[in-house]
């Protein structure tokens, strides 16, 4: 196996001495989906020196079209995506050190997680868990990739604490109400270029190739052969409570996470986001019902069939998951339909 990383060698900007950089590093996936499972594999068999996994979901039928390390097999076990990928891993490149966690990232999780950690890698469905991943990228210095594709649009950001702007510097808030790929649908290509990206801007840092390092805002179309590098230096924030200079971490705050509840006596739970929205239920109704969801409503709610769940969508961000006391599968349920 002395050859292993030899076409990797060759490749200049990283050679012997990027290789042996790499074998040193420890990196941080959030999510083991598609993205995930995707950055997974390139950067075990690229010889990284460990990766440590998390993820709360597990392996289903439709993640088979995109999410590269699972099977069929997975799907009739259930099995949890993050010990799935750690199963298939440690075959591909036994030298390297793979760790998984079968739970949701919540801040305190990121924290602990975050110690030692070379480079976080964005792999998630939400913008909740990405807001807290840039909160702990900012306070413990470590830099982070961000990444979101569904459809045929894609897009991928590289943040570097004390030289570029962080995600709440751009966003200013989260985001509750978008497309995702429940709703939206999602082709594999799409997965893999955004994969690339982030990829690709992995092993420059990995290296500490950082001259070479992507400071742009990228997105594109697959679908209608359109991508856009954008600048965004200039919005960077002196103000920004996440990465200005008067720093709090709003999103490492419990009291800014959405909040999920076991409602006394019933087999539900309520999930209630950080700030009051003003959900457009016809809109989300339409939507919805096109993608072959079972709806009723009135102009005060939606009822979504899911499965054995019922989700009740208020226009505030509110939602009711009949059918089930689990919190994660509560919130995994929300986050899918309303992103």
């Amino acid at each position: 196996m002395d050859e292993r990383y030899s076409r990797q060698t060759l490749f200049s900007p990283i050679g012997k001495a990027g290789q042996e950089k790499i074998r040193s590093k420890h990196v941080l996936m959030i999510g083991a989906g598609a993205l995930g499972s995707g950055n997974a594999e390139i950067l075990t068999r690229a010889g990284v020196g460990k990766l440590t996994i998390v993820d709360r979901d597990y392996v289903e039928a439709s993640n088979l079209q995109r999410q590269q390390l699972y099977t069929e097999r997975d799907v009739e076990e259930k099995l949890p995506k993050a010990a799935g990928a750690e199963k298939r891993l440690r075959k591909i490149n036994s030298d390297v050190e793979i760790e998984a966690f079968i739970t949701d990232a919540t801040p305190e999780k990121l924290e602990e997680l975050v110690q030692g950690v070379d480079l976080i890698i964005d792999a998630t469905d939400n913008f909740e868990t990405r807001m807290a991943i840039n909160d702990v990228s900012q306070k413990y210095q470590i830099p982070w990739i961000y990444g979101a594709c569904v459809g045929s649009f894609g897009m991928s950001l590289t943040i570097i604490p004390g030289k570029t702007p962080c995600l709440n510097c751009i966003l200013k808030k989260i985001p509750i109400q978008g497309m995702t790929c429940d709703t939206g649908g999602i082709i594999a290509p799409t997965v893999q270029m955004v994969i690339s990206h982030q990829a690709a801007e992995a092993l420059k840092i990995l290296v500490e190739d950082w001259e070479a390092v992507r400071t742009s805002f990228i997105s594109f179309d697959l679908w209608r052969n359109q991508y856009t590098s954008m600048k965004v230096s200039k919005a960077k924030d002196a103000g920004c409570l996440s990465c200005g200079e008067n720093r709090t971490y709003p999103y490492l705050d419990s009291e800014n996470m959405t909040k999920s509840t076991v409602l006394c006596g019933r087999d539900t739970v309520q999930i209630r986001p950080p700030e009051r929205q003003n959900i457009q239920l016809n809109d989300l109704s339409q939507q919805l019902k096109e993608l072959g969801y079972k709806v009723k409503g009135n102009p005060y709610l939606l009822s979504v069939e899911i499965d054995e769940q019922r989700l009740v969508i208020f226009n505030d961000g509110r939602a009711l998951i009949h059918g089930t006391k689990d919190l994660t599968q509560a919130k995994t349920i929300y986050q899918r339909l309303l992103g």
